[in-house]
């Protein structure tokens, strides 16, 4: 070989050299190990009260209109013969033929042997229709809460007496 051989063969050499050295000083030294973790301490809490948390926004409504006093009374003067007595009355009715349309107690919650009372908040307008409703307290099954507000919110025209705002229990049993 000739000079320029040997003098490109060290330039090589000494290239492949300065690229490998960042890398094998980590190939032959073993990082120190990691200091030892302490032990994982965990600690178990009781679940937040059902009545501190409230997972619904509170429920906002415009200010209503005054009412006159005179067309309450003659809507409860002018109701027909065969309608409820009272509100309660009216709002029962109304559930049952939701029931016996099966449009009341879900298909899905049956099915699953689901049971549990629902209390839903009402808000009635002077037409006795539910202009607002949400959940104050949920049964403990979504799919519960939800039928509950659907039927809730399906109310109409329900008697003068009723009031402008009532938390309504919906009971969902098998039977």
């Amino acid at each position: 070989m000739t000079r320029t051989d040997y003098r490109l063969f060290a330039a090589l050499a000494l290239s492949l050299s300065l690229h490998l050295l960042p890398v094998l000083p980590d190939a032959f030294t073993r990082p120190p190990p990691p200091p030892a973790a302490s032990p994982l301490q965990a600690e178990l809490r009781p679940p937040p009260r059902a009545e501190n948390v409230s997972t619904t926004p509170p429920l906002r409504l415009p200010d209503p209109p005054p009412r006159p006093a005179a067309p309450a009374r003659k809507a409860a003067e002018s109701r027909p013969a065969d309608a409820p007595k009272t509100w309660t009355h009216a709002v029962r009715e109304q559930l049952k033929k939701l029931d016996a349309a099966g449009q009341f107690y879900p298909a899905e919650a049956i099915a699953r042997g689901l049971e549990g009372e629902v209390n839903v908040l009402l808000i009635i307008d002077e037409g006795g229709q539910v202009v607002a409703a949400r959940v104050e307290q949920g049964s403990g099954h979504p799919i519960l809460d939800e039928a509950a507000l659907r039927a809730a919110r399906t109310l109409k025209s329900l008697p003068a007496d009723a009031p402008r705002q009532t938390v309504l229990p919906v009971r969902f049993r098998l039977r």
